[in-house]
């Protein structure tokens, strides 16, 4: 056929449907329908064909059949008066002697897709249910489903739902299998199939009949069930026995995820059944599909988890291939560095040494990380390697050796000596803002072991003007004073000239606040910033680490055989982006005794550390509380736009003020919290103290009103991380808003009081009397401070998802700081 328009095109394949000849030649006829599809495949509207090609279905070829139900299962949607028309003729193919006729014919039937033409097709639906060949039977039983979906608010049949139980009983394997996919179905609402012993032990009898995702099928529907006896679970699991061991990866990861689910009483033999699996998933690491490997890295990692010594013999097969790509090489240098131990050590560092100069930056990274972890162990072959690996002056080769160094002699103090003599001139070869801030990190930390740590210093104040990175500057600030305080004749005007450029010069109000903090905490002298300033150099409770403690199974087997092993590897494998490797930590401790100024309380009693996004670094000497819950931590990352906070805002407002609020929390999986905390001066702080205290401690205020305006708002959000023991790291966003409207309300009883007692507010000038209503409310706020009674700020905060913990973790915080800004204002 010529090259044609659109319209042309459909013409011409009109006139071919049309003409006799044509029709009376079965090859011809086939070939123009073939055209049509094609056509159809290209782009062309051909839905004005519609009726000559329900014409066309109306044949013995079941060639051009398949070809014919294909478009109009494509274009019935669009034409659904004309698609009744083709349903005389499916219905009569659904009588064909043919089986594969029959079953063509009720497959396009239900795919359709026409509520309209639901009582057409239940009756042959039901006939099918019943038919002699089994390709009949497995079109019939999806096809419910399909129906069931289509009106998946009526009302179920009762017969339907009997027949399918029947023929789950069926001979056929795939009919099975498919009864059970269209019982979860039709019976979602009612938790799905009915499992019980007899439909069980049918199922178990009949497994080896099912293909692969047969297979997977029946077991995940099995893990609803409970053995009534022990005598019947070890039946059952001698019955899976074999399909553990199965050269198929997704029937082992069945098998074993209902192997944890019924022997979470006996952790015996789960551990038994981590061992059985070792071969398959070693395999499935080796497998042509690189989605498989990287599945298989990532359920062997929560495997090691409970069995760090499951795969110590086979290391080798998790050394990187050239050609694989740089997430699956990230992960096995994962698991490479919970393998190591005394014997393989020497040479799963060769083998990773070989990675730190790869092409791709992201796996060189990950290669002088995975260096940086087993450096926790085994610290002199480590640093070695790495201080080795600066002398090739790589940009980010030396960044990502830099930010490691800093990581491992937090927790190995022992190591400080040896990477204070390798810093010595890396800073000409650093250019990214990570990077710098590891080594500005380093330099505050252990400057007075480092001789050029000033001519340093005094290269990067020399251009902070051009300095782009805001964590950088923070950073910059904080070692600068810590410097001050180890090396003052050194360092002395180099400070003074950085905190009068970041005050008078800097526009950003995060670095311009930080200056202003550590100049006021200057005037109160050096004995008071060395309390705030002389933080933790290292994290004692870490210590060497020797191996990971083994994690009971059933910490992680409810996450077996999902997506959240490859969500969690995810995240672990981000590189860091934080200037320091203090966390921002805090234990809750509502009662916590606080000092009575804001500069040396915010940083020394909150154990705050360095923030994540911005690179602040100033760490405490000492937690809330040692007995408290788990630590929470916060951060500001990923930052919230003002219209994202204002469209969840006004979500959760909708969802708090509507009837049963609860049940919806539920729902939604969000959470409300209203509460008042006692600071009556708070609303009078300024708006720059009140944003340099809560960045602080990584709460973003998005949005405040000036202070002495009535009513006082201030909306806040952050992110938290709340781990629990042997549980991956659980993170919520929360969002807030503080109101204080108590002043408003004495002056609004002032004035009313005014009108009735004295009768004088008419005829006079606004002036005197507010002048009077401010000394009147002045004096009732004093009298009630002598008193004991103090005004209250509204607090109320929301979270998604939620997690009751960190929520009650975080009120804690805040009400700290907003009893820190009260009291300093007092």
């Amino acid at each position: 056929m010529p090259y044609l328009g659109s319209e042309d095109t459909v013409r011409e394949l009109r006139r071919a449907l049309c003409n006799p000849n044509i029709q009376s030649d079965q090859l011809r006829y086939r070939n123009t329908v073939l055209k049509v599809i094609r056509a159809m495949s290209q782009g062309v509207d051909v839905s004005g064909l519609f009726t000559e090609m329900v014409k066309a279905c109306a044949t013995a070829d079941i060639v051009q059949k398949k070809l014919v139900y294909v478009f109009l299962c494509s274009y019935a949607a669009l034409n659904p008066e004309l698609s009744l028309l083709v349903i005389n003729t499916l219905r009569k193919d659904c009588q064909d002697p043919n089986p594969m006729v029959r079953s063509l014919a009720l497959r396009n039937m239900t795919n359709l897709r026409l509520p309209s033409l639901v009582e057409y097709v239940e009756q042959p639906l039901t006939a099918g249910l019943r038919d002699r060949a089994a390709c009949v039977r497995r079109v019939a039983v999806l096809g419910w489903a399909k129906i069931h979906n289509l009106q998946p608010n009526s009302e179920t049949d009762a017969a339907v739902v009997n027949e399918l139980y029947t023929l789950l009983r069926d001979p056929d394997p795939v009919v099975m299998v498919n009864c059970l996919r269209a019982l979860e179905e039709i019976l979602k609402e009612e938790g799905g199939v009915a499992i019980n012993k007899p439909i069980t032990h049918h199922l178990l009898n009949r497994l080896k009949e099912c293909d692969v995702w047969g297979q997977c099928e029946v077991l995940r529907v099995l893990q609803r069930y409970r053995p009534q006896s022990e005598d019947e679970l070890f039946d059952i699991l001698s019955l899976l026995d074999a399909s553990l061991v199965s050269p198929h990866p997704p029937v082992m990861a069945a098998t074993l995820s209902l192997f944890l689910g019924l022997c979470s009483a006996l952790p015996a033999v789960g551990l038994a059944a981590l061992e059985r699996v070792r071969g398959t998933l070693l395999t499935a690491c080796g497998s042509p599909s690189r989605e498989m490997r990287f599945t298989a890295l990532c359920h062997i990692q929560l495997l090691l988890r409970s069995l760090p010594g499951l795969m110590g013999v086979h290391y080798k097969r998790f050394f990187c291939g050239y050609a694989e790509p740089a997430y699956i090489k990230q992960r096995k240098m994962q698991v490479l560095v919970e393998l190591v131990n005394d014997e393989n050590v020497a040479m799963i560092l060769d083998e990773l040494k070989g990675y730190c100069t790869d092409v791709n930056a992201d796996t060189a990274h990950a290669a002088i990380s995975a260096i940086g972890g087993i450096g926790r162990s085994y610290s002199d072959r480590c640093l070695e390697i790495l201080t080795g690996l600066l002398g090739l002056k790589q940009e980010h080769i030396t960044s990502a050796v830099v930010q490691t160094m800093r990581d491992l002699v937090w927790v190995c103090p022992q190591c400080s000596n040896t990477v204070c003599e390798a810093l010595e001139g890396c800073e000409d070869t650093l250019q990214d803002s990570q990077g710098r801030q590891a080594l500005l990190w380093l330099l505050a930390v252990y400057g007075e072991r480092v001789s050029s740590a000033p001519y340093t210093l005094e290269v990067f104040i020399d251009g902070v003007r051009s300095e782009t990175s805001l964590g950088v500057k923070m950073e910059l600030l904080t070692t600068t004073m810590r410097l001050f305080l180890c090396r003052p004749a050194e360092t002395q005007d180099m400070l003074g000239r950085l905190l009068h450029y970041c005050i008078e010069e800097e526009t950003d109000m995060c670095v311009r606040d930080q200056a202003l903090l550590y100049y006021r905490l200057l005037r109160c002298g050096i004995e008071e910033t060395q309390k705030v300033l002389q933080g933790r150099r290292s994290d004692p409770s870490l210590g060497v680490l020797i191996g990971r403690p083994a994690e009971p199974i059933s910490h992680w087997a409810c996450s077996f055989n999902t997506l959240e092993p490859l969500k969690q590897g995810t995240v672990e494998a981000e590189p860091p982006s934080r200037g320091s490797p203090e966390h921002v930590t805090f234990d809750p401790k509502p009662n916590s005794d606080l000092s009575d100024t804001l500069d040396c309380s915010q940083i020394g009693k909150l154990h705050s550390a360095s923030d994540r996004a911005s690179g602040c670094s100033d760490a405490s000497t000492e937690g809330l509380g040692s007995s408290a819950p788990p630590p929470l931590s916060l951060s500001l990352t990923p930052v919230l736009s003002p219209e994202e906070f204002e469209h969840l805002w006004l979500q959760r407002q909708d969802l708090h003020t509507e009837q049963d609020a609860e049940k919806r929390e539920e729902e939604e999986g969000c959470a409300c919290l209203l509460e008042h905390i006692r600071c009556p001066a708070i609303a009078h702080c300024s708006p720059q103290s009140l944003q340099a205290a809560m960045q602080l401690v990584n709460i973003q205020t998005l949005a405040f009103t000036p202070p002495h305006t009535l009513p006082w708002r201030v909306y806040l959000y952050t992110h938290t991380q709340h781990t629990q023991r042997g549980n991956a790291p659980h993170s919520t966003l929360i969002v807030g808003e503080l109101l204080y409207t108590r002043e408003a309300n004495q002056r609004v009883k002032l004035v009313k009081k005014g009108l009735d007692d004295r009768g004088m507010v008419e005829g006079r000038e606004g002036e005197p009397v507010k002048e009077e209503e401010e000394a009147t409310s002045a004096g009732q706020r004093d009298s009630a401070r002598e008193n004991g009674e103090e005004d209250e700020v509204k607090v109320t905060l929301k979270q998604q998802p939620r997690d009751d913990t960190a929520l009650k973790g975080f009120l804690s915080i805040l009400t700290t700081v907003l009893h820190t800004l009260s009291s300093e204002r007092t």
